[in-house]
């Protein structure tokens, strides 16, 4: 008799447990998942440098915190080089860089993630003549050895040098693939790309360089040894003023939940859309 008692009591307890067991998957299942993978995702996420990617990072950022609205995104344009001290220096989640990281940056324990590639658009005035210059002319006239538009095809008008200050992941780009670095004849340097643009908006004679992604109607981009700058050109290599975006995480750090499922999502193939729509080609 006690042994039926001892075996009832046995299931009675088997059954509560299962119960249990069954109650708590289907709560997890009930959870607020996301396409990002997470469930009620909450925290901040952080990031700092390069303000050619603005476009970029903005379009990533807004769609995931459609996605996750428990999430803080922020994003400070203080230019690559600062990005990338920002998250040496763990001021910021993931830094971001117009450039490719140099040796000693890799040194100090950084590791960078290429998402995306972007053109660097040689930027006229609207007014000007000049549609096409070879990537020697560009060189000639960074180094001043042309000064004058009258040399290439423009008007008779002295040409003002507009550039990126130092530091910049956009003038890093653009001095390595001119074969420029240290040499340009800057008449001002400025510290955004939307400056560059704004200021050879407003000034005739004026050349820069600026993201492809950032440059609108108030400016025109001239071709490349007569190659325009495009989506398709810069994704198949014909245009060859083009550098990759990077983002710049610590080696040996773990990011916050909430940072690494941002990151997981930003490098993810399902964001190429996003960023192709922001003016960038995508790797995936």
């Amino acid at each position: 008799m006690e042994k039926i008692k001892r075996e009832k009591m046995m299931k009675k307890i088997t059954g509560l447990v299962i119960t249990t067991i069954l109650v708590v998957f289907l709560l997890a299942g009930c959870g607020n998942t996301n396409s990002t993978g997470g469930t009620d995702i909450s925290g901040s996420v952080a990031t700092d440098g390069s303000t050619s990617m603005e476009k970029v990072i903005g379009a990533l950022g807004e769609a995931f915190t459609a996605e996750n609205p428990n999430v803080n995104f922020t994003y400070n344009p203080t230019g690559s080089g600062s990005g990338i001290t920002a998250v040496s220096e763990r001021r910021c989640d993931i830094g971001l860089s117009s450039r490719a990281l140099k040796d000693e940056e890799k040194a100090l324990g950084l590791t960078e993630t290429v998402i995306a590639y972007d053109g660097i658009a040689i930027i006229v005035n609207s007014g000007n003549p000049v549609t096409s210059l070879s990537l020697e002319d560009i060189a000639k006239i960074y180094t001043g050895e042309i000064t004058n538009w009258s040399k290439v095809g423009g008007d008779d008008a002295e040409i003002v040098l507009i550039g990126r200050e130092a530091g910049s992941g956009t003038r890093d780009g653009f001095e390595a693939i001119t074969g420029t670095k240290d040499v340009c004849q800057y008449r001002q340097e400025l510290t955004s790309t939307g400056d560059v643009i704004t200021t050879v908006s407003q000034n005739p004679n004026a050349i820069g360089y600026a993201s492809l992604a950032s440059v609108g109607d108030s400016v025109k981009a001239i071709s490349v040894d007569g190659v325009t700058p495009s989506e398709n050109t810069v994704k198949d290599g014909s245009y060859v003023v083009q550098r990759p975006f990077v983002l710049v995480t610590r080696t040996n750090d773990n990011l916050s939940f909430a940072a690494q499922t941002f990151f997981d999502y930003i490098t993810s193939a399902e964001v190429s859309e996003i960023i192709s729509n922001a003016g960038a080609v995508a790797i995936k």
